[in-house]
């Protein structure tokens, strides 16, 4: 369905009233300077302008390159967040040709609203492992982004609540490893799905690997767990939501321009004997062009597509390749828009014996309307779900054949090598179940180049997915570990036979020939920014945050991740955010 338009509306209607310092253009932005400026209102950039605003000394500014959240539905519905996709919320990105993926291009979906991402995604609530943490701590030296450092920011960021449709939860999830006062919400599933009692039997039947786990958030994620994700009372929470309250805008030091794109930050100090600093940054919008200044920080928050392209733009980045598009370099830190990692996902499934999936409420005209009246009168019903009401988290054995050529990938033995989301559904003409299947601790590597020294021009983008063969070895053994799992005696009756492309590929090499025609990536972006030790020739932001060679620049988003974690990348986006925050209260407060 079409998302509902009511921002501007939402918008127009705060500034007559005098509440709040939200501007829908860049006309309407009265200043040019204040103590902060952070590009970028997204998962990262909202919690930086709760926080660094709570602090009334501060002049806090966000630019925001798409419209607001407010009254769009589809963004607050939690079961309608594939219509995001190739909407105006949506950056509409596409990769270049991907070797490893059969030489296809595939689309490349990203928020371009407040709250960013947080605002499009499918709202799973995942920290990653003990081990994912405690290697980033290794590798950037600093023990402050260890598990043990970053648990407190896990439980305050978090609130957690009850499902929209009460029923006992005793046994989903173990509430010491959880937040009760936090900004963002968090619940399990809301509505019980008729495969849920199957999949649980299935996971008690197979043992092993399969081994029923309480809690995926407690640092050990392995095993079959339940779905949490960011939703409070049938909607969902964003860091838009959560973190960009009526009571934050209403802060007089905050201002928030909307529909406003930042195109490059601006060098001063260049002169060969000093150090550059980069603390103005030109805005479009609106047919305007104005530079803004920060009198304390530039914070760059456009996530991992975004801030790298921006670091770029700006003469930041591998030398020698922003001179072949004309751009003039001013600092050479070659690891800008390198290292890009993410997770690829494709689907196996399976014709079921039933007359009713989840798929029939988007086929179904009228189904799809009257879940949709139950969400707008009640937030109760299918639309209060999301994806699926299960997930399961596997590591190979240590015995396993594919480490016979290769290290483990992986960040230790907390961390899955691969993932299998469990889904009621999975094709508009026939009822069946399945599963997405999704390589979670890949070696693989991209990257974000210029496309021109134009910064309005879309960067390329290439993922390099499974252009590295332990990669594609996982995902086959994923890909049988799927089927061991549907072939459990609990699915008797009820799974029939396998559908789809990877039906009838048998051997590795078959299977391998279908995972790299039909996958394509779970969206999750990080590392084109990468933290690395201070000091260490590779990288482009200390432990701090703060861009090496330059001043009064940090990077704050995903892409920072030095490694990516095993599991989706909301949750440390948060965690980058508020960890950012106090770090740059201790120096500035």
């Amino acid at each position: 369905m079409a998302p509902n338009k009511l921002s501007l509306a939402v918008v127009a209607l705060l500034l007559s009233l005098g509440q709040c310092a939200v501007y829908n253009q860049l006309t309407d932005l009265q200043r040019s300077s204040f103590d902060f400026v952070i590009v970028g209102g997204g998962t990262a950039g909202a919690v930086l302008a709760n926080r660094l605003s709570a602090h009334k000394s501060f002049e806090v500014l966000v630019i925001e390159a798409g419209p607001s959240h407010q009254g769009v539905l589809d963004a607050q519905i939690p079961f309608l967040w594939r219509s995001l996709i190739a909407t105006e919320y949506d950056w509409n990105f596409t990769t270049t040709v991907e070797p490893g993926l059969s030489g296809r291009s595939i689309s490349y979906p990203r928020g371009r609203l407040l709250g960013g991402s947080s605002s499009t995604n499918a709202m799973f609530y995942t920290r990653g492992s003990i081990d994912d943490y405690d290697r980033w701590a290794r590798i950037t030296g600093d023990s402050g982004w260890s598990w043990k450092e970053l648990l407190p920011y896990f439980k305050a960021h978090e609130h957690w609540s009850l499902p929209a449709e009460p029923r006992n939860i005793t046994g989903e999830f173990n509430p010491a490893v959880h937040g009760f006062n936090g900004s963002t919400y968090t619940s399990l599933y809301s509505v019980v799905q008729q495969i849920d009692s199957r999949v649980i039997a299935a996971a008690d039947e197979l043992g092993g690997g399969f081994t029923y786990n309480i809690d995926m958030n407690s640092g050990d994620s392995l095993g079959t767990t339940w779905y949490q994700g960011t939703i409070r009372d049938g909607e969902r929470s964003s860091s838009a939501t959560s973190y960009l309250t009526d009571d934050v805008l209403n802060r007089s030091n905050l201002h928030v321009v909307l529909n406003t794109l930042a195109t490059r930050v601006v060098a001063s100090n260049t002169s060969s004997s000093r150090v550059p600093s980069f603390k103005q940054v030109q805005i479009t919008g609106n047919g305007k062009n104005v530079t803004v200044s920060a009198t304390k920080e530039m914070l760059l928050a456009a996530g991992a597509i975004g801030s790298p392209h921006i670091l770029m733009n700006s003469g930041i980045g591998d030398a020698q390749e922003l001179q072949s598009v004309g751009v003039h370099p001013i600092v050479n830190l070659p690891s800008v828009g390198k290292n890009l990692t993410d997770h690829p996902m494709w689907n196996i499934s399976y014709l079921a014996n039933t007359t009713l999936t989840t798929d029939n409420y988007t086929s179904n005209p009228t189904l799809f309307a009257e879940a949709l009246n139950e969400w707008k009168t009640n937030r109760t019903g299918q639309f209060t779900n999301s994806v699926t009401n299960n997930v399961m988290w596997f590591r190979l054995p240590d015995n396993s054949s594919v480490f016979e050529n290769h290290a483990d990938p992986s960040a230790g033995p907390t961390s899955p090598h691969y993932e299998a989301i469990v889904f009621d559904g999975g094709s508009a003409d026939e009822p069946r179940v399945g599963s997405a299947v999704v390589v979670v601790s890949p070696v693989s590597r991209g990257s974000i180049k210029l496309a021109s020294s134009n910064p309005l021009d879309q960067p390329l983008i290439t993922t390099g997915m499974f252009t590295e063969d332990i990669d594609m070895q996982v995902a086959i053994q994923g890909t049988k570990t799927a089927r061991q799992f549907f072939a459990a005696h609990a699915w008797d009756g009820y799974v029939l036979e396998e559908r789809g492309p990877t039906a009838g590929a048998d051997t590795d090499a078959e299977i391998e020939a279908v995972i790299r025609e039909q996958s394509i990536s779970i969206w999750h972006p990080v590392s084109t920014a990468a933290m690395s030790a201070k000091g260490d020739s590779w990288g482009v932001v200390d432990p701090d945050l703060k861009v090496k060679k330059v001043d009064g620049l940090r990077v704050i988003d995903a892409s920072i991740m030095p490694i990516i974690i095993s599991a989706h990348t909301q949750v440390p986006s948060y965690i980058i955010g508020l960890r950012a925050a106090d770090l740059i209260l201790q120096e500035w407060a």
